[in-house]
C-alpha cells in the first residue's frame, strides 16, 4: 500500500490526473494541470515529482507530455497506463535521459526559478549534455534562474542550476523549496532553526523567507552552468 502522507495539493492533483484518465484514457500535460489548479507549470512539476517518488504516480521513460501512469494500492501494480504517442505536446516530465552512447547523460531543462515564486515552464524543453559533471546514477534536472536573489553565491540571472531530487536537505545546501500553502517553489540556502526554516537569499539587499515548521524540499542544488 501507498503509506507516504500527501499534502492537500497533492491529494488534489492525484484526484485530478484519477479523473482525467478516467474520462479522457490518457494522462493531462502539465499545462492542463496547471489550468486547473490556476498556479504555474513549475510548480505542478514539483507537486508531480512528489507523487512520483512516493510512488503514486509513475513517469513513463520515454518522457513524453502524456507519459504519466497511476500507480495501483500495491505500488507495483499499474492502475492506468497510456500510450506516450497519442497526444502531442511541449511539456515532458522527464527529467533526465540517456544519450547515444553510455557516457553521455543529457538532461532537460525543465524550466525556470526564480527569487520569489515560480516562473513558467519552458514550452520546448532544451537539452544539456552533462556526463562529466554529474555522479553515476544521480537523479539530476536542470533549472534556468532568474532574478539575482542567489547572486552573491555567484548564481546569476540567465545560469542554470543542476539539481539532485532530494527530499531531504542540510543546513547551508542551495535547495529547490516548495513553500506552502500552495508549493510556489524557490531558490535559496536551507537552515533549520529553533521552530522555523530560513530561506536564506544570497543577496544582502533581500529579507530570509521564515517558514514556522517545515517546507517540501524537491532537490539540492550541486553545480551551477554560467550563463556567459
Amino acid at each position: 500500500m501507498n503509506s507516504a502522507p500527501l499534502t492537500k495539493r497533492q491529494r488534489q492533483i492525484l484526484s485530478f490526473y484519477q479523473e482525467y484518465v478516467s474520462e479522457q484514457g490518457m494522462s493531462p500535460t502539465l499545462e492542463e494541470v496547471a489550468n486547473q489548479f490556476g498556479i504555474t507549470k513549475v510548480t505542478i512539476f514539483g507537486h508531480v515529482e512528489e507523487l512520483v517518488r512516493k510512488n503514486f504516480l509513475r513517469r513513463d521513460r520515454k518522457g513524453t507530455s502524456r507519459s504519466i501512469q497511476i500507480m495501483g494500492p500495491d505500488q507495483g501494480t499499474n492502475q492506468s497506463s497510456f500510450d506516450p504517442n497519442r497526444a502531442a505536446g511541449q511539456d515532458s516530465f522527464a527529467s533526465s535521459s540517456q544519450g547515444a552512447s553510455d557516457r553521455s547523460l543529457v538532461l532537460q531543462i525543465v524550466g525556470q526559478i526564480a527569487a520569489g515564486t515560480a516562473i513558467e515552464a519552458i514550452e520546448d524543453p532544451q537539452d544539456l549534455d552533462l556526463s562529466e559533471l554529474i555522479p553515476d546514477h544521480a537523479d539530476v534536472y536542470a533549472l534556468r534562474v532568474k532574478g539575482t536573489s542567489m547572486i552573491e553565491d555567484a548564481i546569476a540571472d540567465g545560469d542554470l542550476v543542476l539539481v539532485e531530487r532530494r527530499s531531504q536537505a542540510r543546513n547551508g545546501e542551495t535547495v529547490v523549496a516548495a513553500l506552502p500553502p500552495d508549493g510556489e517553489v524557490t531558490l535559496k540556502r536551507y537552515y533549520a532553526e529553533d521552530g522555523h526554516i530560513r530561506l536564506q537569499p544570497a543577496n544582502s539587499s533581500m529579507e530570509p523567507i521564515i517558514v514556522e515548521g517545515d517546507v517540501e524540499i524537491q532537490g539540492v542544488v550541486i553545480s551551477v552552468i554560467r550563463r556567459l
